[in-house]
């Protein structure tokens, strides 16, 4: 049910009891238990109540403990496989931010070209350089006391790549301004964000990123 809620929207008891394969009855109690620790917040609208997650900070802990756990083929000798596009593994949003093979591809870019330096407390420093490139995308990066700043620009551990994507402010100011480039389109059906031609051909000109 939380993975359900990843994607930032709120969502009725019913699908999040199908998404889990209980009872309405069994969601309910776990949706309650929930509540109570403060992993989720509900709303009535209508006849029906309606859940999210209560903030950033919990998909945060989500994705963090999804790492811990033993996914397929993360053996210490496993070849690094890319995911097959239009898979949630492929390409996804993390609470509002992107997540999967192209968001740490796209976080591994940043790095790279010297946008983005790791620093303490799996945050990350916007460089000069960085600024530019962002503000030249039409990305504006909200001015901060020119350190490092989780709130910012924050280091996600990805459950599926198992290296992180850009979390916080800045990666979902990118995601917005991808979605506006149409550059990426989100799936009506699920947190799966596929990459348009526009995109592919962004996404190799100014972060040398090659998508399929």
């Amino acid at each position: 049910m939380l993975l359900r809620l990843m994607g930032g929207r709120a969502v009725p008891a019913g699908e999040l009891a199908v998404a889990a394969h209980v009872s309405p009855q069994t969601a309910s109690e776990h949706l309650a238990r929930l509540i109570e620790a403060g992993f989720v917040t509900a709303r009535r609208q209508g006849r029906h109540r309606y859940y999210e997650l209560t903030n950033t900070d919990v998909a945060h802990v989500v994705e963090s403990l999804l790492v811990l756990s033993d996914a397929p083929g993360a053996g210490p000798d496993a070849k690094p496989v890319r995911p097959v596009i239009g898979s949630l593994e492929h390409a996804r949003t993390c609470y509002a931010h992107l997540a999967g093979w192209l968001g740490v591809a796209i976080a591994d870019s940043l790095r790279r070209e010297g946008y983005l330096i790791p620093a303490a407390g799996r945050a990350f420093t916007v460089t000069d350089r960085g600024r530019e490139w962002f503000e030249q995308r039409g990305i504006a990066v909200p001015i901060s006391s020119g350190t490092a700043d989780s709130k910012l620009a924050r280091q996600c551990p990805d459950w599926t790549e198992r290296r992180p994507h850009l979390a916080g402010t800045l990666g979902v100011i990118l995601y917005k301004r991808f979605l506006e480039l149409g550059w990426i389109a989100p799936s009506v059906k699920s947190r799966a964000v596929r990459v348009t031609l526009e995109g592919r051909q962004a996404l190799s000109k100014y972060l040398h990123i090659v998508v399929g």
